[in-house]
């Protein structure tokens, strides 16, 4: 009779975990889980990238860890920070746009009532051209600022987070480089 071979392996249990990313941000998570023992689970993962086309398109991360890794304590606490400073900068990028957004709509819509205004000189009885003509001007003008406002201040907004968001963005490589050196 032949003997069969049997090589023993390790029972290894997993925890897992599901992130919901867009693609442009897949890589850099990738990296950062990596450094508290998270790695791609192999399983579910084929041909994740043969499927991001878009950059904008929505990707699931599938990650697996030992449930007996050294300092997990640790390295969950780590994590959590690591997601925390994703979340605020994430928040950060928002806000460029959001002030930008609220005063390019008002003028808008102070362009707007300008507008109206004009036309109910136009139409009333008897007509008001000269009226008419002297609220239409600052009724275009609404209508043609929100573009350069919303431009202006989205630049000065980015200006002013930028420094904010580099100092997360060194905090996340911070607490990174920590979460390697209790792996490794």
């Amino acid at each position: 009779m032949s003997d069969i071979e049997k090589k023993e392996q390790p029972f290894i249990g997993y925890e897992y975990k599901e992130v919901v990313t867009s693609a442009n941000e897949a890589s850099f998570l990738m990296d950062g889980y990596k450094n508290f023992g998270w790695v791609m689970d192999e399983n579910m993962n084929s041909g994740l990238t043969d499927k991001i086309l878009d950059s904008h398109a929505q990707v699931v991360l599938r990650l697996k860890r030992d449930r007996k890794i050294m300092n997990r304590m640790e390295l969950t606490r780590l994590q959590r920070n690591f997601e925390f400073c994703l979340k605020e900068i994430a928040h950060l990028e928002g806000l460029k746009t959001t002030q930008a957004l609220f005063y390019a709509l008002t003028v808008g819509i102070i362009g707007t009532a300008f507008m109206a205004g004009s036309v109910f000189a136009v139409i009333a009885e008897p007509p008001r051209i000269a009226l008419c003509i002297i609220l239409a001007i600052p009724a275009f003008v609404g209508w043609a600022a929100p573009y350069f406002i919303y431009r202006a201040k989205v630049r000065q907004k980015t200006e002013q987070l930028n420094l904010l968001i580099e100092e997360k963005e060194d905090e996340i490589f911070s607490i990174c480089e920590k979460g390697n050196k209790l792996l490794y």
